[in-house]
C-alpha cells in the first residue's frame, strides 16, 4: 500500500479529521476478480469525492449501471503521485470538472470476502467533500464513466436502494458509504 499513514495524517491535518468506518461485503468471483485487477502496483484503495456544485452534488454512472443510478466519483492515486494531484485529475477525467477539496469526511477500510471462499481483499476508502471550481461535464474516461449527472442529495436515498436491490457487493458497499456521507454532508 502507497498511500501511507503519513499521507492520511497530513490530509487530515489540511481538511480535518474524517470518520473512521469498517465494512464488509461479500462479492462473487467475477467481482472479486475485478477489484484484484485494480489493485496493480500495490493499490488497495479509492478517493471518493462529493463534489458540490450549486448546492447540487456531480455524480457519475458506470456503463453497467442501470439506468438512472448514479454515484460519487472515485478514483485512485498513481504509485508517487501527490494525492491531491491525483485526485483531481480523476476528477478531471471522470467529470471533466475541476475542483477543490474542502473537507476530508470520511475514512473506511472494508474487507471484501469472495462467495464460497476464504480469499479476502483488504480496500481503502478516503472521502472528501470538494467544491466545483470548473468545467462543462466533458469527461475523458469514457472507458469508465457513461454519464455525468447533477443532482439533488436527496436523490441518494434512491441510488442507495437501488444499490442494494442489487447482487453486487460492491454495489451494497457504496450504498453503505453513500448512507454515511450524506450523515456528514452539510453545505
Amino acid at each position: 500500500m502507497f498511500i501511507t499513514k503519513e499521507i492520511i495524517q497530513n490530509l487530515a491535518d489540511r481538511f480535518g479529521v474524517p470518520k473512521k468506518v469498517a465494512f464488509e461485503f461479500e462479492v462473487s468471483e467475477e467481482e472479486y476478480d475485478l477489484i484484484k485487477s485494480s489493485q496493480k502496483n500495490g493499490r488497495e484503495h479509492d478517493v471518493t469525492l462529493y463534489i458540490v456544485k450549486d448546492k447540487k452534488l456531480i455524480v457519475i454512472a458506470k456503463h453497467f449501471y442501470p439506468k438512472g443510478l448514479f454515484r460519487a466519483m472515485s478514483g485512485g492515486i498513481n504509485e508517487g503521485e501527490d494525492f491531491v494531484t491525483g485526485a483531481k485529475r480523476e476528477a478531471l477525467e471522470e467529470t471533466g470538472c475541476e475542483i477543490a477539496f474542502e473537507k476530508f469526511i470520511l475514512q473506511t477500510h472494508v474487507q471484501f470476502k469472495q462467495k464460497n471462499s476464504d480469499k479476502l481483499i483488504n480496500w481503502y476508502s478516503y472521502v472528501f467533500k470538494a467544491d466545483y471550481v470548473s468545467g462543462e461535464f466533458d469527461f475523458t474516461d469514457k472507458h469508465e464513466i457513461r454519464e455525468v449527472a447533477l443532482v439533488d442529495i436527496k436523490e441518494f436515498d434512491k441510488y442507495s436502494a437501488t444499490m442494494r436491490a442489487s447482487d453486487r457487493g460492491g454495489l451494497h458497499y457504496r450504498a453503505a458509504l453513500h448512507d454515511e456521507v450524506v450523515k456528514l454532508l452539510q453545505y
